[in-house]
């Protein structure tokens, strides 16, 4: 790794975590803690705000950030494959968001990797099979990001009706479904809903606060198959 890739790299090492070893940064980057410590030094010489001690750790300022990124062309890989799935599998809106993005990137990187980008290999096929989603994606992710309640009326794998008004805490694709979990006021508890089964899908004014017992980090503990790659239809369903 050249000298200059190596500096670039403890910065978002620091970026990612809120105390940093030089021993941490040693192994990550397969080089001695005395290179380590000759190179924070540097940075803090050439004006980057890094605070600590050798045997303590290294903090940096918040407010830092750095000219536009230099990717790698495996990055740009995972960059390029990332936003295509997300045009091809996600709602009208987020799938604009993900052409930007790509956009962005193209402005700002060398012509080199912008030719490299432009021609990958990797995609995405539009043709694929999704279980259909009467409401507003977009609408649901606007909930989810603002923590606004919704309310809505589902039929379980029993065709059992019922209505709901949940607090949304995260969205998931397990292909051909998408799923959402979340905490359920008439069941009080945790519940997940596949989209394709709601119907009067509405958002509601009122928000919600994170509290003990009932947030995505809880439902996370409690459901470790939500964060590992589904091969169907497993999640457990709301009853």
């Amino acid at each position: 790794m050249r000298r200059a890739d190596r500096l670039f790299e403890i910065i978002q090492f620091m970026r990612r975590k809120d105390l940093v070893r030089a021993r941490d940064l040693s192994e990550a980057l397969e080089v001695s803690e005395r290179t380590i410590y000759r190179d924070i030094q540097d940075l803090i010489t050439n004006g980057v705000p890094i605070e600590g001690e050798a045997g303590v750790g290294y903090v940096l300022k918040a407010g830092f950030d750095l000219p536009p990124l230099m990717f790698s062309e495996q990055e740009i890989e995972a960059l390029v494959l990332g936003a295509r799935i997300v045009e091809s599998w996600a709602d009208a809106k987020l799938a604009t968001a993900a052409t930007n993005v790509i956009a962005k990137v193209e402005a700002v990187i060398p012509d080199r990797l912008r030719g490299y980008m432009a021609n990958t290999a990797l995609l995405a096929p539009a043709h694929h099979y999704m279980e259909p989603i009467s409401f507003d994606l977009a609408e649901l992710r606007r909930a989810l990001r603002n923590q606004l309640k919704v309310h809505f009326r589902y039929c379980n794998a029993l065709d059992e009706p019922s209505e709901r008004t949940v607090r949304p805490l995260s969205l998931a694709y397990f292909g051909p479904v998408w799923m959402l979990a979340a905490w359920c006021e008439l069941r009080q508890d945790f519940r997940t809903f596949r989209l394709d089964r709601i119907e009067g899908f509405e958002v509601r004014a009122d928000r919600f606060r994170a509290e003990p017992g009932k947030t995505l980090h809880d439902f996370l503990k409690r459901d470790q198959t939500w964060t590992r790659r589904s091969k169907g239809r497993h999640q457990t369903e709301a009853d």
